[in-house]
């Protein structure tokens, strides 16, 4: 599945390049219009980066906690550490492997959740923001022949961007 986007500055541009294209015999099905009266980002499925960081986040808590407090309770136990005299040898190792919990707990919200945010979206960002700017994306989606000749009716409108993507994630190998 290959997908085009071109990113158009106003509605009456927006609303010509989809008549071109559905002049030129396009199945419309698999063209889309998003933007204020059409759909959103959302509706459409753009990814929303913040919320694969925190899938992302959540993802790495599942191994990051336990083995903090796996590491935690080790050090404390390797390191013959007494820093709470009151809660005794077993209670000091607990306590370590908490705060070793606390750690991975940590590492999960800063290394999962910051790395989410920085490549889960992809260029969905972008466009979500070309989108709360008040501008307009045609999306054009289908086999690579259908992106080409879309390709060509779309450049004489001089969209600001005009970018082709392959989802490589419904290809079968």
């Amino acid at each position: 599945m290959y997908y085009l986007v071109a990113v158009l500055p106003d509605r009456i541009q927006a609303e010509a390049a989809y008549s071109a294209l559905e002049k030129e015999g396009l199945p419309m099905n698999q063209v889309a219009i998003l933007g204020r009266g059409y759909k959103s980002a959302d509706e459409y499925g753009l990814i929303d980066p913040n919320e694969e960081a925190r899938k992302q986040a959540k993802f790495m808590s599942y191994w990051l906690v336990p083995f903090g407090f796996f590491g935690g309770f080790i050090f404390n136990v390797i390191s013959g550490l007494d820093t709470f005299p009151w809660a005794g040898a077993l209670g000091n190792h607990l306590i370590g492997g908490l705060l070793g919990a606390i750690a991975g707990g940590m590492g999960s919200v800063l290394a999962g959740g910051g790395v989410g945010l920085n490549v889960g979206g992809g260029d969905a960002l972008p466009y979500r923001n070309r989108l709360n700017a008040g501008k307009y994306l045609v999306v054009v989606n289908g086999p690579e022949t259908l992106t080409l000749s879309a390709t060509k009716i779309l450049r004489p409108f001089n969209p600001e961007n005009l970018q082709g993507y392959a989802d490589t994630k419904s290809q079968v190998y």
